[in-house]
């Protein structure tokens, strides 16, 4: 069991005696082979070096060069990638502390190729409660109760699950090792929050995490192994903020998926705006608890007119 283990799991919301335990399930979870490493590494730089995506290397290059040269170890300002396309900044700490004062300040870390940068995009792509969407057949499968979704039960599968290659898709993950240690130990702490979608067999088919600070939300992962199931739970999920007070849900970058929800494009100097006045509200609770059934849920908004949702807590 390692240090960073046992120290991140002192919190008191963790049971002394579940400690251990969960200690040496991480440790076996959150990990990679040699294999893995190097498949990673090498869909990495492919993906970097795709026409698309070609134009942000040389940014890359110029952060990666200065920072070897002058190496900055406090946050930059989220307004530097003006001049490096989404680039920020180099990532040297991940501690707990210095991760929620990235994201207090709009960043966040990444890297799909080369060292791990704090991010700070043109764009950010959000949901306002009240302009959110759920699709006719959505809502049929919400009312079915196909499925039961679970708050803060299994964390660490969801963000293995995150990390796993996906069927039909570019196994490209950002998710390594150090990232999973990290963003457990802010799980600990209660800055972070996973959601997980069972089927009625019991096995987990669906589900993502994310950053919980003051009221916004900020999504970090989404799976699914079955169709939609994180739509699904994305959509309890939703409810469930909306009813507790939070103001924004953030996806960072814009999907299909999100923006036919009702996520919409916003400029960086318009969510950091919006950040401040949610970092300004009390954060509503450290464990997020269902309280509602999927039929409930499916009823929400369910005239386009009122925009009704849940009634907030006060």
């Amino acid at each position: 069991m390692s240090l960073v283990s046992q120290n991140s799991l002192a919190s008191a919301h963790v049971p002394i005696d579940k400690r251990a335990e969960i200690a040496d399930r991480r440790e076996a979870l959150f990990r990679e082979t040699i294999w893995q490493t190097c498949r990673r590494v090498a869909l990495g730089a492919t993906w970097s070096l795709m026409p698309s995506r070609a134009g942000q290397l040389w940014p890359l290059a110029r952060l990666w060069l200065s920072d070897l040269v002058s190496p900055r170890r406090g946050l930059p300002d989220p307004d530097m990638s003006a001049e490096m396309g989404e680039f920020a900044g180099i990532v040297h700490d991940l501690s707990p502390t210095t991760l929620i004062a990235a994201y207090r300040r709009g960043l966040f870390p990444l890297t799909h190729f080369g060292p791990l940068k704090w991010m700070s995009p043109r764009e950010r792509c959000v949901l306002h409660f009240d302009e959110f969407h759920i699709s006719r057949r959505l809502r049929a499968m919400l009312r079915q109760e196909k499925y039961t979704v679970t708050f803060d039960r299994d964390f660490e599968s969801v963000i293995k699950a995150c990390a796993s290659p996906r069927k039909g898709r570019l196994a490209l993950t950002w998710i390594t090792p150090r990232i999973m240690r990290a963003y457990a130990e802010l799980y600990d702490a209660g800055c972070v929050h996973s959601f997980e979608v069972w089927n009625r067999a019991g096995e987990l088919v669906g589900g993502g995490y994310g950053v919980a600070l003051g009221r916004i939300f900020i999504i970090e992962s989404l799976f699914s192994r079955e169709t939609n199931t994180s739509k699904y739970g994305l959509t309890m999920l939703n409810w469930h903020l909306a009813k507790w007070g939070f103001q924004l849900n953030d996806n960072k970058w814009a999907t299909p998926t999100t923006l036919q929800m009702g996520f919409r494009r916003i400029s960086r100097a318009e969510y950091l705006h919006e950040l401040g006045a949610a970092l300004a509200g009390e954060r509503p609770r450290d464990r997020f608890e269902v309280e509602a059934s999927p039929k409930t849920v499916a009823d929400w908004n369910l005239d386009e007119g009122s925009n009704a949702g849940p009634e907030t807590a006060g």
